[in-house]
């Protein structure tokens, strides 16, 4: 008999990824206030570029944004599963706070867990919990994405610190941000690859930080560039240094189930509302779910939904409270993603013509969408990932 690492109650096979009462009290409790609070004005933040602060305001004063924080910090503790039924239900009502809670649900509040000094996790982490700290991870530069091992971000050792020169690209949150997880190469070194490659916690106030005009994206997000020059910053601050890019790759891993958990929570988003149109539109006499044709549509969302869920709580799950492992979160992450694109592709054609409006939700899920399979590692690189696993003998994971 298997043991969750959530609750540590007991768990037959057949139910082993499933949640437990707490976290399905917890998704309710989320669902409760995307959607009186977040649905209404998903759009609004769409349309604006806003950063959604009166929402991640509410999870904070709920004890929702604090999941991934451990209880010593004034969170919750919980485990990736739990982060990612709320990113599921929050996905599902709006992309742009779904986007705005990623850092605080996911990778940046559990790497500093994991891998931060003492004195940074009593200072971030409680504020953290509280809403008090927008925080944002930054690797993608002008001239490198999936290719960390190109960056040219690079952090020299002073008295006291470092002083850290270099740019990012196509990063979220700079706008409101608090502090930044920069990924940076350490030493004086010209060197190509990780060798050198950690992440060292940047203030957004220190002198030297510049943040560019923001660029609105497809799903409504807004994406900026960051400027550092010669940027002080003390030993403390360090998170992983020169190599310590190979223990980030663990906490990316749960990052990908999370990003995977939005995609669910989309795709999950377009089937109720498909079945909401698919019920009140008549055709012919009918409702139009009364046609076979509609109700295979409906059908084959239901299926891949389900089955994109359960590799992402699979994923989660095995994970716990640390990291999921490589192989378990590509394969949610890839197939997640591209679920979304098509369950919300089905859905815009179940809207019909209306699907075309702007007025009508089904082509806002289909911009939701398309995100899930750009951030966060792209089903090609992942791809080639989970084929180098199977060349490795792996523990069983079901």
């Amino acid at each position: 008999m298997t043991t969750s690492p959530v609750t540590g109650t007991a768990l037959s096979a057949a139910d082993r990824y499933g949640t437990t009462e707490a976290q399905r009290d917890l998704a309710a409790r989320t669902r409760a206030i995307a959607e009186e609070h977040f649905a209404p004005r998903s759009l609004e933040w769409e349309e604006t570029g806003a950063f959604p602060e009166p929402n991640l305001r509410l999870l904070a004063d709920a004890g929702i944004l604090g999941t991934a924080v451990p209880v010593e910090y004034g969170g919750s503790g919980g485990s990736w599963l739990d982060s990612a039924v709320v990113l599921e239900e929050i996905g599902r009502t709006c992309y742009v706070t779904a986007m705005a809670t990623l850092g605080e649900l996911g990778v940046q509040s559990r790497a500093i867990a994991a891998f931060g000094s003492d004195e940074l996790k009593a200072d971030l982490l409680p504020r953290i919990a509280r809403g008090e700290v927008v925080c944002s991870i930054c690797i993608t530069e002008a001239d490198s994405g999936s290719d960390v091992g190109s960056i040219v971000t690079r952090a020299v050792p002073v008295d006291g610190g470092y002083r850290i020169t270099g740019g990012k690209a196509l990063i979220s949150r700079l706008d409101v941000v608090d502090i930044m997880l920069v990924c940076t190469r350490f030493g004086t070194g010209e060197g190509r690859g990780v060798s050198d490659v950690g992440f060292i916690v940047v203030e957004r106030d220190r002198p030297g930080v510049e943040v560019s005009d923001g660029h609105q994206t497809l799903g409504g997000e807004r994406l900026f560039a960051l400027t550092l020059t010669d940027v002080f910053v003390p030993e403390r601050n360090v998170l992983v240094g020169a190599g310590g890019f190979k223990k980030m790759i663990n906490a990316f891993n749960g990052q990908r189930c999370m990003n995977a958990s939005i995609s669910i929570g989309i795709a999950q988003g377009a089937l109720d509302a498909a079945k909401a149109r698919a019920t009140e539109r008549r055709q012919f006499g009918k409702p139009i779910a009364d046609f076979q044709g509609l109700r295979w549509m409906l059908a084959d969302c239901a299926i891949e939904i389900e089955a994109a869920r359960a590799l992402v709580h699979r994923a989660a799950w095995n994970g716990g409270k640390q990291f999921p492992n490589r192989y378990d979160a590509a394969v949610a992450k890839v197939f997640a993603n591209e679920m979304s694109l098509r369950v919300t592709d089905r859905v815009l054609q179940i809207f019909g013509g209306h699907g075309f409006l702007r007025d009508l939700p089904a082509e806002r899920y289909l911009r939701w969408a398309r995100y899930g399979g750009l951030g966060g590692g792209t089903p090609q690189l992942l791809r080639d990932g989970i084929a180098t696993e199977l060349y490795r003998e792996r523990p069983a994971t079901s």
